[in-house]
């Protein structure tokens, strides 16, 4: 008959499912996988299966008792790790719905919503489409890729037990202001040829009084608004690599990664 002594049961829970609460919870709150489109068991299957890969090229877990109240720190607190993982790159993609719904609302296109199937809430058509790119850009440099390693890093610069980031979260507030401030720069071009032909539109009824600015104004700002999105465009790229760059660099930081 095998025999178990607690200490072993601890090693072989530790081993395992301490990392699994880090890897469920980055899949959880990471755009994409975490969306309400993928099921919660494709997602748990998922963490599952990275965690059984990755635990071989870990450091060593920290023995604990496998029903005590330190063992539910330790889950909780990687919990929150793994949140603070996905939510660092969640705010990159966030940054471009910001920017479309901005750039929509200038242009006159706020009222044309949809449902996002990923966050399961109405947003602007401009917003979608702006979220869709960044997926596909994201997915095609191997963006989540580099969240991986960056997971499997943070074991060693971020061992378990050794804290939460209380450090970080004061700039993750710091990060909340730096969303709303790429998206402005992001489609400040936009932004500013619309606001010129609204002002045009503004002269344009001051001079003529009788010219219905309704019939006339709005299908000029959306058709003016497609062609100036259409444009803005041509330099998505660059903005894209310099925003996904600085996301990338700040989930290291976060971990404290090199």
């Amino acid at each position: 008959m095998l025999a178990l002594s607690d200490a072993q049961i601890g090693a072989w829970v530790a081993s395992f499912v301490l990392p699994l609460f880090r890897v469920a919870a980055l899949l959880m709150t990471l755009p994409l996988f975490g969306a309400t489109m993928v099921s919660s068991r494709i997602r748990l299957y998922m963490a599952l299966a990275i965690t059984v890969v990755i635990t071989p090229a870990l450091p060593p877990m920290p023995q604990i008792d496998a029903i005590s109240l330190r063992a539910g720190l330790l889950c909780a607190e990687q919990i929150i790790i793994g949140a603070l993982m996905g939510l660092a790159i969640h705010m990159l993609f966030q940054t471009f719905v910001v920017a479309g719904q901005v750039v929509a609302i200038q242009m006159g296109m706020a009222f044309a919503s949809m449902i996002d199937p990923a966050n399961g809430v109405n947003v602007a058509t401009v917003s979608q489409f702006f979220n869709m790119l960044v997926t596909l850009l994201f997915l095609s440099m191997n963006g989540h890729l580099v969240v991986f390693e960056v997971l499997v890093e943070s074991f060693t610069t971020l061992p378990v037990g050794g804290g939460v980031l209380t450090g970080q979260f004061w700039d993750l507030a710091n990060r909340l202001t730096w969303v709303l401030a790429a998206a402005i720069l992001l489609v400040l071009p936009a932004i500013t040829a619309l606001l010129v032909v609204n002002i045009a539109l503004g002269v344009m009824t001051r001079a003529a009084p009788q010219l219905n600015i309704f019939s006339v104004g709005m299908p000029v700002t959306i058709v003016l608004g497609m062609v100036i999105l259409w444009i803005n465009m041509a330099d998505i790229l660059n903005h894209y690599q310099a925003l996904a760059t600085e996301a990338l660099q700040w989930l290291r930081q976060l971990v404290r990664a090199r």
